[in-house]
């Protein structure tokens, strides 16, 4: 008998390069089943832009708070202003990338901070209350609430650590140790006046 043009062999090798070819589409493409590098990527982009936003957003509350504060007492604008600008422009840092800084971010005023300043997200790992929080009358009181409300914003920064990338990690913590020492700067000084 005479052999036709295809082999065992090759058939084989063929069935074998079709499959390989499949499984390697199948890894690159964006298609049904297939759970490629870009989807990955994408997923990780929009995760880390969304940490931004809420890294943001806890930064801003306290940034309102500072604001609050200031316009009802302001005989603390030597004591809290230095602070309030390094809280302006953590906000700016922990933003998504290209954005740009939220209103009443460059400078302390005397007047909360403008409308549209992201308010952190509902009580999990917030920093302060409601932009209707009373300030207290009593300026050693605001001190304080101030020097908890920092607290609290550092110890969610540094929270969100384990789910930020290398990068934004490396920030969140630098952030997260600032805020730590706001909150020592602002108690250690309301004992001492």
């Amino acid at each position: 008998m005479g052999r036709t043009g295809t082999t065992r062999r090759r058939a084989l090798l063929a069935t074998g390069a079709v499959a390989a070819a499949g499984a390697l589409g199948a890894c690159t493409q964006d298609g049904p089943g297939g759970t490629g590098a870009v989807p990955a990527a994408e997923r990780a982009a929009r995760a880390e832009a969304a940490l931004r936003r809420r890294s943001a957003a806890t930064s801003a509350a306290l940034l309102a708070r500072y604001d609050r504060v200031l316009a009802a007492h302001p005989s603390l604008t030597a004591r809290l202003a230095p602070l309030r600008a390094a809280v302006a422009a953590h906000v700016a840092a922990l933003g998504p990338a290209g954005a740009s800084p939220p209103p009443g971010t460059a400078a302390p005023s005397a007047a909360p901070s403008a409308p549209g300043t992201p308010e952190p997200p509902a009580r999990a790992g917030s920093t302060a209350g409601p932009a209707t929080d009373p300030v207290p009358a009593d300026p050693g009181v605001a001190v304080a609430e101030l020097a908890v409300a920092a607290r609290r914003t550092a110890d969610a920064h540094a929270a969100a650590l384990e789910a930020a990338p290398p990068e934004y990690a490396r920030l969140l913590a630098s952030v997260a140790a600032a805020g730590a020492a706001h909150a020592y700067l602002l108690t250690s000084e309301g004992t001492r006046s």
